[in-house]
């Protein structure tokens, strides 16, 4: 795995802040040469072997994903007022 590149810390604080307030997120990002979308809630930011990591819940199914913050590609707050289909992607603002 490549060397952990540290996100913004305005960003690692509005993913804490999702955590804390459950705010849905609209998340796009790598898993391995895969580029993922999912509307997720955000469960944890937590730091560890030199890495910080968000752990979430993929809202249209059960799964329970942890990535390392440097895979994120995008995020933003789900407005209350977006629907999601399609499995529960939508597209990033």
């Amino acid at each position: 795995m490549a060397e952990y590149q540290p996100i913004s810390c305005v960003q690692h604080e509005r993913l804490e802040f999702s955590v804390l307030r459950k705010i849905p997120l609209l998340l796009e990002y790598r898993m391995g040469a895969e580029e993922i979308r999912h509307t997720v809630m955000p469960l944890d930011v937590a730091t560890r072997n030199g890495a910080e990591w968000l752990k979430f819940k993929v809202l249209d199914g059960d799964e329970t994903v942890e990535i390392r913050l440097d895979a994120i590609i995008a995020f933003a707050e789900k407005p209350r007022s977006w629907s999601v289909t399609g499995g529960g992607k939508a597209e990033i603002p």
